[in-house]
């Protein structure tokens, strides 16, 4: 990972960490926006091996969202909400990595904007119910990366990004309007 204490900085310009929870894989995204324009600082997951107990990879994920925010000190943070209808079990451990990352992106000094599915998608693409390869490709563009994020995690957070750094601006618009 590059420190980015090295790069110049950026009067005006809002940093916003992006979230895709998970246990074995969560993505993360820390995005930049001077205006209307935005620039991928790093994009990529924390991967967890299957075989590890869930303490130790719950560890592992809040140690390394901890490092992320200590490297690229966003001044903000999203994460996409949980959204399971069949598998209950799968919904439990995923709660729990939402709730270590909620943690370490509270111990960083962050404030947390949750999205649902829909609405990241809805941000990014214009469509709520578009794929993954349409999200990927909407952040590639919105990003001018040469690339899709991967894994597809890295690449859902990338939009969780964009979505709150769009949705947050606008709310912040709206909240000073007419004052």
């Amino acid at each position: 990972m590059s420190n980015v204490l090295d790069l110049p900085p950026f009067p005006g310009a809002r940093i916003a960490l992006g979230i895709d929870p998970g246990t074995a894989i969560v993505g993360y995204a820390v995005v930049m926006a001077r205006g209307s324009e935005m620039s991928m600082l790093v994009c990529n997951a924390i991967m967890t091996p299957a075989k590890m107990p869930l303490a130790q990879r719950l560890q592992l994920i809040y140690e390394g969202l901890s490092e992320i925010i200590a490297t690229y000190k966003p001044q903000e943070a999203a994460m996409e909400e949980l959204f399971f209808a069949k598998n209950t079990r799968t919904a439990m451990t995923v709660g729990q990595a939402r709730g270590v990352a909620m943690l370490a992106l509270a111990n960083g000094g962050l404030s947390i904007a949750e999205y649902t599915p829909k609405e990241v998608k809805q941000a990014v693409t214009g469509y709520g119910a578009a794929g993954k390869d349409q999200v990927g490709e909407m952040v590639r563009i919105l990003l001018k990366l040469a690339d899709v994020p991967r894994p597809d995690d890295a690449a859902d957070a990338a939009a969780v990004a964009i979505c709150h750094l769009n949705t947050a601006s606008y709310t912040h618009t709206l909240a000073g309007y007419g004052r």
